[in-house]
């Protein structure tokens, strides 16, 4: 005991050389500049807010139409006498493409997420997962070109043949090809948070005598289920704003149909018809596009509240 005590008596009697004052001040600038980071995002998102909000208010003191008749108006027609701006059939259309692209990926991310997580080999998973990542990396524009050149015409040879009709520019093409766009969003995400759940939790139901299926599907998934709903919101909000894949797939036709083998118009085709076109600065089909754009911001911006309050309600937390 004495001997622990003057061993103590000397740690406590070593003298410390001062810490430099210069570090104090690189760790300050270090804070500093990570608050500065920090602040151009907010600051970013809060310029794109005004600007927004004060062209959206310009166009519609311009126009003379509400925000209800703006939303909720059937019929779209910025060039007629007077003009019509009505964008319920963009909503409609982008509601559509968003929809059946969810189809096509979250079914097929989520099942190769399992797969990856779960029983692909240490090698095969290697070599799987950057190619399927691969698919993040082609340019939206080439998706576009993918639909006209490849899926239209396959569609074309299945459906026409029993007498379906199918349009150069449809809505189906555009589901599928934004669909296979945001598989690897959905794979990669759902793979990370499903090979995060504790091991110990797949050698339990092991234990109990479950098969590597049942293992998967009632103990890995629904320990991940936060993750993997937030990975679909994600990449249904991912559907939401892409632009180029759709314009080439999916036609400028503002219509509202339930028949997805014909043209459709989405909110980004749209800017990108007033943008590409004549009109003019300050009048009200410019300055419509900034409302259309307001809108779109806001339905993703709610799509991503929503995918923080899933993974707060249904997140695991394990030690």
């Amino acid at each position: 005991m004495s001997g622990s005590r003057d061993k103590a008596a000397d740690a406590s009697s070593v003298h410390w050389p001062a810490r430099p004052r210069y570090l104090g001040w690189i760790e300050s600038g270090v804070a500093l500049a990570l608050f500065a980071c920090a602040l151009v995002t907010v600051l970013t998102t809060l310029g794109i807010l005004i600007v927004l909000g004060a062209q959206s208010i310009a166009f519609f003191q311009t126009a003379g139409i509400s925000p209800l008749a703006f939303l909720f108006g059937n019929s779209l027609k910025p060039d007629a006498k007077p003009p019509l701006f009505g964008i319920l059939p963009l909503i409609w259309g982008t509601g559509m493409v968003a929809v059946g692209s969810s189809l096509v990926a979250l079914p097929i991310g989520l099942l190769s997420a399992i797969y990856l997580s779960e029983y692909a080999p240490r090698q095969a998973r290697s070599i799987l997962k950057p190619m399927l990542e691969l698919l993040a990396g082609v340019p939206t524009i080439v998706y576009g070109y993918l639909a006209l050149l490849l899926v239209t015409p396959a569609l074309r040879r299945m459906l026409e043949p029993m007498g379906l009709r199918v349009e150069t520019f449809n809505a189906l093409a555009a589901c599928v090809v934004v669909g296979i766009m945001i598989i690897p969003l959905v794979s990669s995400l759902s793979e990370d948070v499903l090979s995060s759940v504790p091991r110990g939790l797949r050698e339990a139901a092991y234990g109990l005598g479950a098969t590597k299926f049942e293992v998967s599907t009632r103990v890995v998934l629904p320990a991940a289920l936060s993750g993997v709903l937030a990975s679909f919101i994600l990449a249904i909000s991912r559907a939401v704003g892409e632009t180029m894949a759709v314009v080439l797939a999916a036609g400028m036709r503002p219509q509202i149909t339930l028949n997805p083998l014909t043209s459709i118009e989405t909110m980004t085709t749209y800017i990108v018809q007033v943008v590409s076109g004549e009109a003019s600065y300050g009048t009200p089909k410019y300055l419509s596009l900034f409302a259309v754009g307001l809108s779109l911001f806001a339905a993703t911006m709610v799509l991503n509240i929503i995918s923080g309050l899933v993974l707060r309600r249904f997140r695991e937390a394990y030690q």
